[in-house]
């Protein structure tokens, strides 16, 4: 017997979530088939036999979560004596499971409350009672609705469950500060491609200001500032929040701009894009205003050291000469960590964004 466990599928991605095995247990396969596909952190990865050999176990079900290093396949080998020996284990099923929790019609006594033969505590049973929850496994009789309903949570799994991670380490590490503020569009003739005028500005404001176009350590108080503008742009998709990169966007002429960003949201949405072009931003655009909303607080996520918002286009009244005109204003928030750029440093960059939009 020998086992094949999980390889490591990339920088930073410790665990992959187990999308649909190609294989079975007891088939024949040959090095370098394809026997499942796992989700990562940043996409769907096809994992390849590393032998020939014949599959004796299948170390998880679709949905399961496999730490990197851990097993995930236990096959013969033809280096062993081809035969699988012993009685493969399967999972014992478990008589307090969650399929002993049944919505149902409100019981007449506590004793309709047993779970696998067990009396819950009367705590328990008076929240059954109140929640409209039958406990009783042998009544599958489901009533109309009631006014509460109980949803079975969902686990988070792939990108949602990394992004959750990510977001909560954002928040304990990142001293993040944010500053507000708008530029006048009016003056633009014809149609714009904001996104692209939104990154040409981005990179304007990185050659200003290059405190912002920098990663930040801090575990050794370090920063390391780019030359190169590797521009994450965030993606919003049904499987969670996407930041696939724009790589040395200063280089890039216009129309190549928007086919870069074309591609990547394409990539996105049929989750064909390799991980190595969801890593390494030095700095990300967020473009939420598309949806909606003028203003936000963007996470800034480590090792980044900054975020920039654009909010939903609108008109506003604003003053010109002392006499009201009607504008076009694209509302804008930065977000920084305070570690490792000042106050200063960010408002000179705000600035060089708003200077590049409105001239």
């Amino acid at each position: 017997m020998k086992f094949f466990y999980l390889p490591d599928l990339g920088e930073g991605i410790p665990e992959a979530d187990i999308v649909k095995w190609h294989v079975s247990e007891g088939s024949d396969v040959k090095e370098d088939q394809i026997i499942v596909s796992v989700e990562t952190a940043k996409a769907v990865v096809d994992v390849p036999s590393p032998v020939t050999g014949v599959i004796a176990k299948l170390c998880g079900e679709p949905g399961e979560t496999i730490l990197t290093g851990e097993p995930l396949v236990e096959f013969v080998s033809d280096s062993d004596d081809g035969t699988v020996v012993g009685k493969l284990t399967q999972g014992h099923e478990d008589n307090n499971s969650e399929e002993d929790f049944i919505i149902g019609s409100p019981p007449v006594d506590d004793k309709n409350y047993q779970i696998g033969g067990k009396l819950p505590s009367a705590d328990l049973a008076a929240l059954a009672r109140r929640y409209h929850i039958d406990f009783n496994k042998n009544n599958r009789r489901m009533s109309p609705p009631s006014q509460y309903t109980l949803a079975q949570p969902e686990p988070l799994q792939g990108v949602r469950k990394h992004m959750a991670r990510l977001m909560t380490t954002a928040h304990d590490e990142v001293v993040a500060v944010t500053l507000f503020d708008n530029a006048d569009i009016e003056h633009w003739q014809g149609k714009r491609d904001i996104t692209v005028s939104l990154i040409q500005a981005v990179i304007v404001a990185c050659q200003a200001e290059p405190a912002l176009n920098a990663w930040f350590d801090g575990a050794t108080m370090s920063r390391q500032l780019h030359d190169s503008v590797h521009l994450g742009i965030a993606v919003d998709s049904s499987d969670g929040l996407f930041v696939p990169v724009i790589r040395s966007a200063e280089t890039l002429p216009d129309k190549k701009v928007r086919a870069e960003i074309d591609r990547l949201r394409e990539g996105v949405k049929n989750r064909s894009l390799p991980v190595n072009e969801l890593q390494g931003a030095t700095i990300t655009l967020s473009n939420f205003g598309v949806f909606a909303g003028s203003y936000a607080t963007p996470i800034v996520v480590p090792p980044s050291v900054c975020i920039i918002g654009a909010g939903k286009l609108c008109e506003r009244i604003v003053s010109i000469n002392k006499q009201p005109e009607s504008h076009r204003i694209l509302p804008l928030s930065l977000s920084f960590d305070h570690r490792a750029a000042t106050g200063g440093e960010a408002s000179r960059f705000l600035k060089a964004i708003i200077d590049y939009l409105e001239n």
